[in-house]
């Protein structure tokens, strides 16, 4: 039972990096037990495509770490985040919730 991880990002945004840096510490240890994709989003259609939230984004399992919804007219753009880039701890929180509620699932 593995748990989907999807970091979306374009090029150039100074989020991405410390975005793809925290995800990689979080989930230390638990490398057998998820599928990361990254996902590079280039233009307005693959933007849609994926409902692009903004840079960096990172989905669980198809849920946005932070709860926001897909928007409506999907863009490029940067994500902002009240407290900044989400810490280590705050990922590997979703991720280990992730984890128990597969294992709920069965």
């Amino acid at each position: 039972m593995r748990v989907r991880l999807v970091l979306q990002y374009f090029d150039g945004c100074p989020n991405h990096g410390a975005m793809r840096e925290h995800l990689l510490q979080a989930i230390r240890g638990m490398e057998e037990k998820v599928d990361l994709t990254e996902v590079r989003v280039e233009d307005r259609e693959t933007a849609a495509r994926v409902q692009f939230r903004g840079s960096p984004t990172l989905l669980i399992n198809d849920e946005d770490l932070a709860g926001m919804p897909p928007p409506d007219d999907a863009s490029l753009c940067c994500r902002f985040y009240p407290q900044g880039v989400p810490s280590v701890a705050f990922i590997r929180q979703k991720v280990e919730r992730a984890f128990a509620d597969k294992g709920s699932q069965r």
